[in-house]
């Protein structure tokens, strides 16, 4: 669901960008069906989803990984060397991004991201927190669903203006 509203996100702000997910646990699985209900609700289409597992290349080829949980994210930095930089989990990238402020006009996303993550350790990333990792509705109530994708929506949301300032501002001027 992150992925489809990132890509949603983006692409209404007109920006080309490449988005993919991957995880820890599934290679070749469908959305469930609960996942792709609550996405329609969202205006968003994952009945072609399939998940894939998370692996070194990925990684590396990233600009930026986004985890929706700790152990994710540790996992990914594990995978690939240098990660740790382009590594967040989705709440603690936006947590970081109110602190450091927005993207600046010319500053390119990896310099961003150094600036948000000044000072940032892997050791921050131990444990779970409820500070930082969202909760997998992984054969939820529908309920639950809903409540993850609108916890996602808001999220992305605030990442997009948060990363992508300039696009907002030029919708405005169109």
């Amino acid at each position: 669901m992150a992925e489809a509203l990132l890509r949603e996100r983006l692409r209404e702000r007109g920006i080309d960008a490449s988005i993919s997910s991957a995880g820890l646990s599934f290679d070749d699985r469908p959305a469930t069906d609960d996942a792709i209900a609550t996405a329609s609700g969202y205006g968003l289409d994952l009945r072609d989803h399939r998940s894939r597992l998370l692996g070194p290349e990925l990684v590396e080829q990233a600009d930026l990984v986004l985890a929706m949980e700790r152990l994710h994210a540790r996992e990914a930095i594990v995978l690939a060397d240098g990660a740790l930089s382009k590594t967040f989990t989705l709440k603690e990238l936006v947590r970081r991004a109110r602190a450091a402020g927005h993207r600046d006009a010319g500053e390119s996303l990896t310099d961003w991201l150094a600036r948000v993550s000044a000072g940032r350790k892997a050791m921050d990333l131990m444990g779970e927190s409820r500070d930082d990792d969202v909760a997998d509705p992984y054969l939820s109530s529908a309920k639950v669903y809903a409540a993850c994708i609108e916890e996602l929506d808001g999220l992305v949301r605030e990442l997009v203006n948060l990363a992508w300032p300039q696009a907002a501002e030029n919708e405005g001027a169109a």
